[in-house]
């Protein structure tokens, strides 16, 4: 029994090892906070991206037309679709699975916010969108699911 302790610690502690200094850690697939969506973050140069992939609520239930950024302030994107979207940019890698100077937009307010992503374990992902200083935020708890 003592042995099996002693194992199941280790490998904790070596897959902890092994995300900590994994700059890609991020990348997969994740579900939000919220349940509602999920973000697929992927790589492009030596920044991360994120991109909506599946909506709980894939199309309007008035229309019955797929969803569409309906809220942004800018007109001229109110029409495109939020599958496939790109709401997580130019994110980088800071160490200690940080990834920073980052945006987030939120099509659910039409609004784009400074972030940050913190990689708490190998499959849970805290992503903090915040005006100015990250203390002044909120922080959604995501999921991974690939």
């Amino acid at each position: 029994m003592k042995t099996s302790w002693i194992f199941l610690f280790s490998m904790l502690l070596w897959m902890n090892a092994k995300t900590q200094n994994n700059p890609d850690a991020c990348v997969g697939t994740w579900l939000t906070g919220s349940k509602k969506g999920h973000v697929q973050i992927y790589k492009q140069g030596d920044k991360y991206f994120g991109k909506i992939v599946w909506l709980k609520e894939p199309n309007n239930p008035t229309t019955g037309q797929p969803r569409t950024d309906i809220n942004n302030s800018d007109a001229q994107k109110k029409t495109r679709p939020l599958l496939g979207l790109v709401n997580l940019r130019d994110f980088k890698y800071d160490g200690s699975n940080t990834w920073n100077d980052g945006k987030i937009y939120d099509p659910e307010n039409g609004k784009e916010y400074s972030c940050k992503m913190k990689l708490v374990d190998p499959n849970h992902l805290d992503v903090r969108g915040y005006i100015g200083v990250s203390l002044m935020g909120r922080t959604d708890s995501w999921t991974r699911i690939k």
